[in-house]
């Protein structure tokens, strides 16, 4: 009669193993798409622990200072909601048989809690515990920990079979601090090389400003140069225009005069230009309302062009120290280029603002401008506009892209010059068909 009873016990054992080994094997397919330390937590107390014949399951977080455990998980009667623990139990380190556990880093199996000065009593009094720690890369990262409602529920296989999940989960504990670590990593790296991009690209950017401005230095020395020994020239053609004028009446040779006259008036204008654009015209600044000196030129550019000037001028404008034939000369410039880029229609609109300059606001200002007060002057033409490829040339001396005999390529040029000379700076912003905005920072005394 023993026969049957035995038989019937060893295929329960071996139907228990079975579905210890189906348990662990799936556990271990799936330890490799789990995200994430609570989804992994979750997973062990509730498709884990819960399938291998344990009535409950409670998994502790220990945290980064090795002083206390947080429920971070639970399966059976003591998790009636689901994935959210409410209120969950801390226990520090040392206290209690989870505590001790956690401290010593050993399992223990309590047979009869009744008899343990350490059973911390539930809510539900069990009679028998389990408990393993989980240990990742020499720190006590939790707890696994199982009660029983009998007393001798837990044996060797039963802590063998818990020790094997801990070693399992703590495994994948590893695998997902070393990914962390590595996107740490990767994250760090991305982080050096935008940069080292950005070092790289302001690197360049100043190369590029330094050959621009070593450029035109020496583009400006020659000009200067150049424009001295032509002016001696010139001196000399219009010196002797005005002798043959005063000893010749006959109206034909005076018309030939006149016309030689009108040719050296527009050379010393070209020499003018080309001594603002080399830095080295005499300018004699004062301190001026921008607004009125603004208002002054679009006046006579109506009566003269009889074409409209849009003007929208700043309150309580700062005062600046600039030389008024100069600015007239710049001004002069830039809006018969507006006027040139719109033959049939549009106007042209002068601005003028005050702005500040600070080192937080390098990026929304010229590289070359220094912080300070400026009042700022914007001529804007909603024409042709500039393309791209042309935009870092316009203040090339002698570039133009007027047609041959239209213009000499130094207006811009030199506003440039004249800008530079005065402590500010001249910036352009141009889109092709929808128009030029070009802006000159003048220092507020």
């Amino acid at each position: 009669m023993l026969k049957p009873v035995t038989s019937s016990l060893q295929g329960q054992k071996r139907a228990t193993e079975a579905q210890t080994l189906r348990t662990l094997n799936t556990f271990a397919v799936d330890l490799m798409s789990i995200p994430s330390v609570e989804d992994l937590f979750w997973y062990v107390a509730q498709n884990v622990v819960g399938k291998l014949g344990f009535v409950d399951c409670v998994i502790y977080q220990a945290n980064d200072a090795q002083t206390e455990l947080t429920q971070v998980s639970a399966w059976g009667e003591k998790n009636p909601f689901g994935r959210d623990i409410i209120n969950p139990l801390v226990i520090p380190f040392g206290r209690g048989i989870t505590g001790q556990v956690a401290q010593t880093r050993q399992p223990i199996i309590v047979n009869d809690l009744l008899n343990d000065a350490n059973y911390i009593t539930d809510t539900q009094p069990a009679r028998s515990e389990i408990c393993v720690p989980l240990i990742s890369g020499g720190r006590v990262v939790g707890v696994i920990d199982s009660e029983h409602p009998d007393p001798f529920a837990f044996q060797d296989p039963e802590l063998e079979i818990l020790g094997t999940v801990a070693a399992m989960t703590t495994a994948k504990l590893d695998l997902l601090a070393e990914t962390r670590r590595s996107q740490e990593r990767y994250d760090a790296i991305v982080v050096a090389h935008s940069q080292l991009t950005e070092e790289t690209k302001n690197r360049k950017a100043l190369e590029s400003k330094l050959f621009e401005a070593r450029k035109l230095e020496s583009i400006g020395r020659l000009t200067g140069q150049f424009a001295h020994e032509f002016n001696n020239l010139l001196t000399v053609i219009a010196g002797n225009l005005e002798l043959l004028e005063l000893s010749n009446t006959d109206p034909e040779t005076r018309e030939t005069l006149d016309a030689a006259k009108a040719a050296s008036a527009e050379g010393a204008k070209l020499i003018s230009d080309m001594l603002g654009f080399a830095q080295k015209r005499r300018l004699t600044p004062r301190a001026v309302d921008m607004n009125d000196l603004v208002s002054a030129f679009c006046d006579e550019c109506e009566q003269a062009l009889s074409r409209q000037i849009e003007r929208v001028l700043a309150k309580d404008l700062w005062t600046v120290s600039v030389d008024p034939a100069a600015l007239h000369n710049m001004l002069q410039n830039l809006t018969l280029n507006g006027f040139e880029a719109m033959p049939e229609q549009g106007s042209v609109r002068i601005e003028t603002t005050n702005v500040v300059h600070s080192l937080l606001d390098r990026a929304t200002f010229p590289g070359d401008l220094a912080p300070g007060r400026y009042v700022r002057v914007s001529v804007s033409d909603s024409g042709t506009g500039i393309d791209a490829e042309r935009l870092p040339q316009i203040f090339d001396p002698f570039f133009t892209t007027k047609p041959a005999g239209d213009g000499t390529g130094l207006g811009l040029s030199m506003v440039m010059g004249v800008m530079r000379q005065s402590g500010g700076t001249v910036v352009v912003e141009s889109d092709p068909g929808l128009g030029s905005t070009f802006a000159l920072y003048f220092p507020a005394v």
